[in-house]
């Protein structure tokens, strides 16, 4: 609902950060809503959705797209993925998206590998410093392929419930 938007955005105007950068996901139908509307649904962060922000010389680029679940929000069919994800600029330094790139990171619980193929290619084409995301919560981790860094930050089991720390890292 609109009034959960209000509340994200309250409590990201309670953190101690010079900058908070997000995207959404599968269950942000709101969010979808919103910025379909607005540039920046937040006043207390800067959404990305198809966008790069810099900020003292980091270049950032995100988007929300998942693949493979029709019916939830930014869903995209996998015959359009490819075209999304090359929108990704070459001269990144962090990607921060929701599904992970096919093959790290993204085991389910039961097993099931959930990254897309297209955005593992786009990520192998722009090679950026470190790729954020979520979305697979059994596979929260660190792992480093070639010259990027990935981070599946997953706070939470299925349930929803907090489990984990916090990433910390510097670039």
């Amino acid at each position: 609902s609109s009034e959960d938007i209000y509340l994200m955005d309250a409590w990201f105007g309670r953190q101690d950060f010079a900058l908070i950068l997000c995207t959404g996901g599968n269950h942000d139908f709101e969010l979808q809503k919103r910025s379909a509307e607005f540039d920046d649904p937040f006043s207390n962060a800067v959404y990305l959705d198809r966008r790069s922000h810099e900020y003292l010389g980091v270049k950032f680029f995100g988007a929300p797209w998942v693949p493979d679940l029709y019916g939830q929000a930014f869903f995209v069919k996998d015959s359009d993925l490819a075209d999304k994800w090359s929108e990704i600029p070459s001269d990144i330094d962090v990607l921060i998206t929701h599904t992970p790139p096919s093959g790290v990171l993204d085991v389910s619980s039961s097993g099931l590998k959930l990254g897309c193929k297209h955005l593992m290619a786009a990520v192998e084409a722009s090679e950026p410093k470190l790729h954020c995301f979520g979305h697979v919560h059994a596979s929260s981790g660190i792992a480093k392929h070639g010259n990027t860094t990935f981070i599946n930050a997953a706070l939470v089991n299925r349930q929803y419930e907090l489990i984990r720390s916090p990433y910390s890292f510097k670039i």
